[in-house]
């Protein structure tokens, strides 16, 4: 018998019809609280050897409905290997087609990473006798705010933040985020050796675990966008933000990274704060040489494509790396990577996937390197 659900972790679709799996319509739902929508991750069960056809009727009114040119759906039938589809926007539908091989099957807009396997990492990374653990706090779903703190704090050394997952749709910035923790607890990786001998690491791997578990595109349990509540992050409205903002007040940062998906873009690249009233030649150089040492790291990351650089004095301290960079003087910036492909090095069958977004992880550390004596 055909169904199609999404009454799981990290789930989100809304079935009109599914009478036949040549004939299946769907929509997605918009986030709890706002008019935020685009993230999709259902099952489609009692299909084996049937052609699905699979329509998301309500595609053109999603959050960034530009990010569907180009774009192809992922697929899984074990949610471990994933793999894209053909898929195409008329611009009012987004039509997803793929022969079924088992009875069933998973698809999504991004690999998913569930609250289940954040649960399973963060375990994996208290093994380490290099790793402490602070639960910050709650979420509005009565979640644990996760700290890792890697290395031993002492006053010479340099405090680096790495965030990520404020939008919990943007699920590669989680799988950034193991391969960049993997590579930092390596005993045998000479240079995150090197690094943990002048810096302390504070990672929050998910920044919004209740967005995640709900299946939102970009919000948390009220609706609020945590990269809009930096300025006036409060308890009732946007406690993932003010937890980490006040843990930061407390300890310092002198290097913040925000870890982020692009809808439209097909690249990885930096947006940097430009634009706020601190910004000089230190942070412009740091953050030059970071970029460059980057590119050479991993060819995946570029330079050449991004967001405008913003304009002198129009900062916006409700976005955590703008927030970020004006506090503390620290070299601040979001790392954006992309739902699509790297246009640059593509790959037909996975795009970018989440291996890539943990090789990219791994390869933060060199870049950190170029910069980590000027923080």
């Amino acid at each position: 018998m055909l169904a199609v659900t999404s009454a799981f972790d990290g789930g989100n679709i809304r079935v009109i019809k599914a009478a036949t799996a040549a004939a299946i319509e769907l929509e997605i739902v918009v986030d709890h609280q706002s008019s935020f929508y685009q993230w999709f991750y259902f099952r489609v069960s009692g299909v084996r050897d049937q052609f699905c056809h699979i329509s998301i009727s309500n595609a053109d009114k999603s959050a960034y409905p530009e990010g569907w040119n180009g774009y192809q759906a992922v697929a899984s039938y074990n949610r471990e290997d994933w793999f894209r589809v053909p898929t195409s926007f008329d611009g009012k539908q987004l039509l997803i087609e793929h022969e079924a091989e088992q009875d069933a099957l998973y698809f999504a807009y991004f690999a998913p990473y569930t609250m289940e396997r954040h649960g399973d990492f963060i375990a994996h990374c208290l093994a380490s006798p290099l790793v402490t653990h602070e639960q910050l706090g709650h979420t509005l779903d009565h979640q644990d705010m996760d700290l890792l703190i890697v290395g031993d704090a002492a006053a010479d050394k340099k405090k680096c933040w790495f965030i990520a997952r404020q939008h919990p749709g943007e699920t590669m910035a989680e799988w950034w985020m193991e391969g960049f923790l993997n590579a930092l607890l390596d005993a045998d990786n000479a240079l995150a050796r090197s690094l943990l001998q002048q810096v302390v690491f504070y990672v929050v791997p998910n920044m919004n675990p209740d967005g995640s578990r709900r299946g939102h595109l970009r919000t948390n349990a009220a609706g609020k966008n945590l990269n809009r509540a930096w300025k006036d992050a409060s308890m009732e409205a946007s406690p993932e933000v003010y937890l980490v903002r006040e843990k930061m007040a407390q300890i310092g940062v002198d290097f913040a990274l925000d870890v982020h998906g692009d809808e439209a873009l097909p690249y990885n690249f930096i947006a940097g704060a430009e634009g706020i009233t601190g910004w000089n030649d230190r942070l412009a150089g740091l953050q030059q040489r970071f970029e460059d040492a980057y590119a050479i790291a991993n060819p995946d990351f570029q330079q050449q494509h991004g967001y405008p650089v913003d304009a002198p004095q129009s900062s916006d301290l409700r976005k955590a790396t703008d927030y970020l960079a004006q506090t503390h003087d620290c070299l601040s910036m979001t790392l954006e990577m992309p739902f699509k492909d790297n246009a640059n090095l593509p790959d037909a069958e996975t795009g970018w996937s989440p291996e890539r977004s943990r090789q990219l992880g791994a390869s933060i550390l060199h870049p950190l390197q170029a910069v980590v004596d000027q923080l």
